[in-house]
């Protein structure tokens, strides 16, 4: 399990982290939100101190009640903390988190961000694998149904596994066409999926197997945990935790976390767990 990153090749034989950094003023998770020089660098500093190997960042809240943002304004906020992140850690690996094509050109051009993490997996914006083959990038191809605002009216499915599955094989064999190879396969957890969708593509992990592609698992401190026990987001990270163990056994090869150091916690365990002696 390899992909190339910025003309390296970026090894996934064992699962890594990435852990989020958002520059919203509105992401769900309220302690995910960087609004000062200050607050984004000492994200980056504790993911990349946690042992975190990818720092994902975000302009544009996907949640459903999010309000809209200009591709203008996602873009003025990536570069601004794109910015912060590379004058303090130049070689960082670098992901963001759009469904735009035009901001992703703009990262990858002006920032050299190495991967491009696309909850529309191509279905918000036409151009976008098009974009992503010319650049010659990553891509996490993500499955999602509709918009942020309409996800959680389009949780139909004979069979949620499948669909996604078939969703994702279908975009795949488009990206290879187009010549894009380093893909990374995202089930979407929490985006049009109910609560026993969520958990029966858990339970199904191993079949993720069949695209051929690294899995990437990003369940931190989501609806699916917290609303079983009535909490919030706020008090999901020991939920986190189990869910992010539970997808290891499945196979992801990345988890995609708030708590870095936590995951990474995790990952010791499962690699320890996976050997036959210490």
């Amino acid at each position: 399990m390899q992909i190339k990153l910025k003309n390296r090749l970026f090894d996934l034989s064992q699962p890594v982290v990435m852990g989020i950094v958002n520059v919203t003023p509105d992401s769900f998770y309220e302690h995910s939100r960087r609004q000062t020089d200050a607050d984004v660098l000492h994200a980056v500093e504790k993911v990349l101190q946690d042992g975190g190997r990818i720092v994902d960042v975000g302009g544009y809240s996907s949640r459903p009640s999010a309000a809209d943002v200009s591709a203008a304004e996602e873009i003025r906020r990536l570069s601004w903390g794109l910015d912060v992140i590379l004058k303090e850690f130049p070689d960082v690996c670098l992901s963001v988190d759009t469904f735009r094509s035009a901001v992703a050109r703009h990262v990858v051009e002006n920032y050299g961000v190495a991967i491009i993490n696309d909850i529309g997996g191509g279905t918000l914006d036409e151009d976008m694998f098009e974009t992503v083959a010319d650049l010659q990038v990553a891509y996490v191809l993500m499955h999602m149904r509709g918009t942020p605002a309409t996800m959680s009216q389009l949780t139909e499915y004979d069979n949620v596994t499948a669909e996604v599955i078939a969703f994702l094989e279908k975009r795949l064999r488009r990206l290879y066409e187009l010549g894009v190879h380093d893909v990374l396969v995202d089930p979407g957890f929490g985006f049009a999926k109910t609560l026993e969708q969520n958990y029966q593509l858990l339970r199904d992990l191993p079949h993720f197997a069949l695209l051929d592609a690294p899995l990437l698992v990003g369940v931190s401190r989501k609806r699916m945990i917290y609303d079983l026990f009535g909490t919030d987001a706020e008090h999901a990270l020991n939920g986190t935790t189990a869910v992010n163990m539970l997808a290891l056994l499945g196979g992801a090869s990345v988890l995609r976390v708030h708590d870095v150091k936590e995951a990474v916690e995790a990952v010791k365990i499962f690699q320890a767990f996976g050997r036959n002696g210490l």
